[in-house]
């Protein structure tokens, strides 16, 4: 049997080991806290470094975009004005050309690509496939594998060239396919928010040797298979320009994004972070106080 003296010590004792296992799985809790805030604090300033690089490149990617644009459009006045249209045949298949590039963190912009090209497999798809970049390349592998034809990669490194635009074209007329019609897909930039996939016409030599008023721009023999190299070429350049211009953008609008989530989440944490920390401060505090009423009463 235990005195009287002695049993509200052991009350205190038993009741201050029992809440000395509390505080452990509070530090730890604290320390887990602390670790994701660190986390979230450098995930912060990669998003805003990010941000900041994509708004410089913009505005030189944008001043690409206006040149290549005009010299695509100046081309295609020599389709609308010689009535150039896609040759009709049986067996003749469309040949798409998907202007995407390797680099990601730019929102859905790849995928807008991708999700065209499925729409149209559902319409005809009696199609092949040139996909310029690793990105929609490894979304189309999956469902339209047989209709790739011929694929590049390291695009969109930098801003585009012509000399790169020519290489692809000079590849995809060696091509041994019998196509109707080329049709160039890619981003379309309409301001800095917005973007959405369109299409730039391309035809074959035929088609352009058939057109109702060829004849009134007067070429030599041979220059045609050279003109619509060009053409090609430098539909290829306003493209990627364009879609270029797209990435830009759709990565700093990603990045803002994601800082301000980042941002958000870090107010969150801080908040728990602090009420955590008092409670543990709180429950130290008890303790000692219990301890010492406890010593008093013995």
């Amino acid at each position: 049997m235990l005195s009287r003296a002695a049993r509200p010590a052991l009350r205190a004792g038993a009741a201050i080991s029992s809440r000395a296992a509390a505080p452990t799985a509070t530090y730890a809790t604290l320390r887990e806290i602390e670790g994701r805030l660190k986390s979230i604090r450098n995930i912060e300033k990669i998003t805003k470094t990010m941000k900041i690089v994509a708004s410089t490149k913009l505005n030189r990617a944008q001043r690409a975009m206006s040149e290549s644009r005009e010299y695509g459009q100046s081309g295609n006045e020599v389709y609308e004005s010689a009535e150039t249209k896609p040759l009709e045949g049986e067996g003749k298949k469309k040949l798409l050309v998907v202007c995407s590039s390797d680099k990601g963190l730019c929102g859905g912009i790849h995928s807008s690509l991708s999700r065209n090209i499925r729409r149209r497999s559902l319409e005809d798809s009696n199609f092949d496939l040139v996909i310029l970049g690793e990105k929609c390349r490894s979304q189309l592998q999956r469902t339209h594998a047989q209709n790739i034809v011929l694929n590049f990669a390291g695009v969109g490194k930098d801003v585009p060239t012509f000399a790169e635009s020519q290489a692809i074209a000079d590849q995809i007329v060696m091509l041994s396919g019998d196509y109707s019609e080329v049709e160039i897909i890619y981003n379309k930039f309409i301001n800095a928010q917005t973007y959405e996939a369109a299409t730039i016409a391309a035809f074959s030599e035929e088609a352009l040797a058939s057109s109702p008023n060829f004849a009134a721009f007067e070429t030599e023999e041979g220059v045609l298979p050279n003109l619509r190299e060009y053409a090609l070429a430098n539909s290829i350049f306003w493209a990627l320009c364009e879609g270029h211009a797209c990435e830009i953008s759709a990565r700093r609008n990603a990045m803002d994004n994601a800082s301000k989530n980042a941002g958000d989440m870090i107010q969150r944490y801080q908040i728990l972070f602090n009420r955590t920390r008092q409670a543990v401060i709180t429950g130290e505090l008890v303790e000692i106080i219990t301890g010492a009423t406890a010593s008093a009463d013995m």
